[in-house]
């Protein structure tokens, strides 16, 4: 019985036609999988599917994901990272395929936010602290040191929808490259990058192409910009990966994105709880000082 398998192109260039027609031809493929990105179950007779390959600098790993969820795709993680996949992968199947990782091929390790690509200030920004889904960072900096984006996760409700989301917030000011003076540039440079000012916490807003935001496994690796080389690159990456709530999960897998909001430092801060958040939101909102798209929901 044939499978209802996807292998872009890119992950074909990446594991070679030979390998990618076995895997169409149902010798390298499962029956059954544990969807990557949403995991529940995923039959590759009954159900389109993507095939997901994770590259680290060394290795690779091919996983599986619902078609509906994410799209084929290659998406450059650590060896670190790698490792973690490799055993939840393992956990739920034990034939995934393994292949050497392409020499000629860059795979970012994803350590700290890049924002090269529109210009952003990454010189000696170190690596994100990661947080818990109940709050970012916020803890002060001292002058003169870098800023760290701490993240949050938590459900903001637009009209009666629950809307998986994002909010970035600095732990000081964010500016451009060669920018010693200290002022915040935070959000005019995501504004630069296609990222809009909220004047309505109710809206959603529009998809900003090129983003996305990755989920594996349950948790929350990374938020994904475009390289400027094609394809993506990572622009926030958690140290360890973030273990989303089942609700915040579900609304992305249903949507199929995530909204990031981005506030300057000191904002927002770090919010116990879901009104919280949303009342230090539209405070921020108040004061014209909140940004924020929609990001496509890619897998792993």
């Amino acid at each position: 019985m044939p499978r209802m398998l996807d292998v872009s192109d890119e992950v074909r260039s990446e594991i070679g036609d030979d390998e990618a027609d076995r895997l169409l031809g149902g010798d390298r493929a499962p029956d059954s999988y544990e969807c990557t990105s949403c995991r529940t179950p995923g039959d590759t007779h009954a159900d389109p599917t993507s095939t997901v390959l994770f590259v680290g600098d060394e290795t690779a790993v091919l996983a599986f994901a619902h078609a509906r969820c994410i799209p084929s795709q290659v998406v450059p993680v650590s060896e670190e990272q790698l490792a973690g996949a490799v055993r939840s992968i393992s956990q739920s199947r034990t034939d995934a395929p393994a292949f050497p990782a392409t020499p000629a091929v860059e795979a970012p390790t994803l350590t700290a936010p890049d924002l090269s690509a529109h210009g952003l200030a990454t010189h000696g920004l170190p690596a994100p602290t990661p947080t818990d889904p109940a709050g970012a960072t916020g803890r002060p900096i001292a002058p003169g040191q870098a800023a760290v984006l701490g993240i949050t996760c938590g459900l903001v409700l637009h009209g009666k929808v629950g809307h998986a989301s994002l909010v970035v917030e600095p732990t000081g000011p964010v500016g451009r490259p060669g920018n010693t003076s200290g002022e915040d540039e935070f959000l005019d440079l995501l504004q630069d990058a296609g990222f809009q000012p909220v004047a309505d916490l109710n809206e959603t807003p529009d998809q900003l192409a090129g983003w996305s935001v990755l989920v594996a496994m349950g948790k929350l690796h990374a938020i994904l910009q475009p390289a400027a080389a094609g394809g993506s690159t990572g622009w926030w990456q958690a140290h360890q990966p973030l273990q989303v709530t089942d609700a915040w999960r579900m609304a992305a897998s249903q949507l199929s994105e995530v909204t990031m909001y981005a506030v300057p430092a000191g904002m927002v801060g770090r919010q116990p709880r879901e009104d919280l958040l949303r009342q230090a939101l539209e405070r921020a909102v108040a004061l014209g000082q909140v940004v924020a798209a929609s990001l496509p929901l890619a897998g792993t």
